[in-house]
């Protein structure tokens, strides 16, 4: 494949074809074109961004580069958070099985720390022997059987994001908007998912600090999803300050097992009923949201504070 002639098109602020994005993802992905030329492709895309239908291309193609989730006749409905990433966000380590008790099945493709913020799978292999990279057909006879899997990309999984994304470290080109939102739908997408809940991270804390930029993110997301058939709810929330009282792999692993036993701080807890209580409504278990938290609630408490360090505080 000549790759010249496409990254002088994206450099002058040309859209590629779907056709393009397709063949010239699939041949990066085979090492058929030389880290180099997709470094400058991608540093055209930072500067002169992506059209819609290149976006959607992009999307597809990473996620067709690789295997997805096939759940069999019978399965309850799929469905999956993401978290742009923030100090002290353990929320999916809460979520996944505290959603999974409430009937419904999270198959959760997660990531590793992004810039300052903490990743999902860097805390799970805090615990020793957690495994995070499954086989995809392991990874869906557990969902199936238990109601969660959390597990990271393998090579199975959309693995020309997986090569991108290593190269998009290497570029300083992570930030941009456009690949973020390609790179996370591919995934999510694999997954086979009935519905999404996006929680875009926005505040002096979160990767996007700028709260334009979260809604641009989510925005282009939520059109993603639903274009492929995916319910797909965005929130805003609030990161100015860390999530909880742990930071930390090991000791945000503590916390989270503590929240499940009724243990968790406050604020922790109530962005878990929030997600949780959209994603049981977009997943079709409960229709009504106050309803759905009130049985989150119910299955997993909030910490109630001691009399003595509400006196502290006072």
């Amino acid at each position: 494949m000549i790759v010249a002639p496409l990254i002088e098109r994206k450099r002058d602020g040309d859209p590629l074809t779907q056709d393009e994005w397709h063949r010239l993802t699939a041949a990066y992905a085979h090492g058929d074109v030389p880290d180099y030329q997709m470094a400058a492709l991608l540093m055209a895309v930072v500067f002169n961004g992506l059209e819609s239908e290149e976006l959607s291309a992009l999307t597809d193609a990473m996620c067709d580069s690789g295997s997805q989730f096939c759940f069999g006749p019978g399965v309850p409905p799929r469905v999956d958070k993401h978290s742009t990433g923030g100090v002290g966000d353990k929320v999916s380590l809460v979520l996944a099985p505290l959603l999974a008790s409430a009937g419904a099945v999270v198959p959760m493709i997660s990531g590793r720390g992004l810039g300052h913020t903490g990743g999902t799978l860097d805390k799970l292999e805090s615990i020793p022997g957690f495994r995070v990279h499954l086989p995809l057909e392991q990874a869906r006879r557990q969902a199936e059987r238990i109601g969660a899997a959390l597990i990271g990309q393998t090579d199975e999984i959309a693995p020309a994001d997986r090569k991108l994304y290593a190269l998009r470290e290497a570029t300083a080109t992570v930030d941009c908007i456009p690949l973020m939102a390609a790179s996370i739908m591919s995934k999510k997408v694999a997954e086979g998912l009935n519905g999404l809940v996006l929680d875009i991270k926005t505040g002096s804390g979160a990767f996007l600090p700028d709260v334009e930029d979260a809604l641009e993110l989510a925005e282009i997301m939520v059109q993603l999803g639903e274009d492929r058939d995916c319910r797909t709810v965005a929130l805003l929330t609030a990161m100015d300050r860390p999530l909880g009282h742990a930071c930390g792999n090991a000791l945000e692993i503590a916390e989270s097992v503590a929240a499940l036993k009724g243990e968790g701080p406050s604020d922790l807890m109530e962005l878990v009923y929030r997600l949780g209580a959209e994603m049981l409504v977009i997943a079709g278990i409960e229709t009504d949201l106050n309803h759905a938290r009130l049985l989150l609630a119910a299955v997993c408490p909030p910490e109630r504070p001691s009399r003595s360090s509400a006196r502290t505080k006072c």
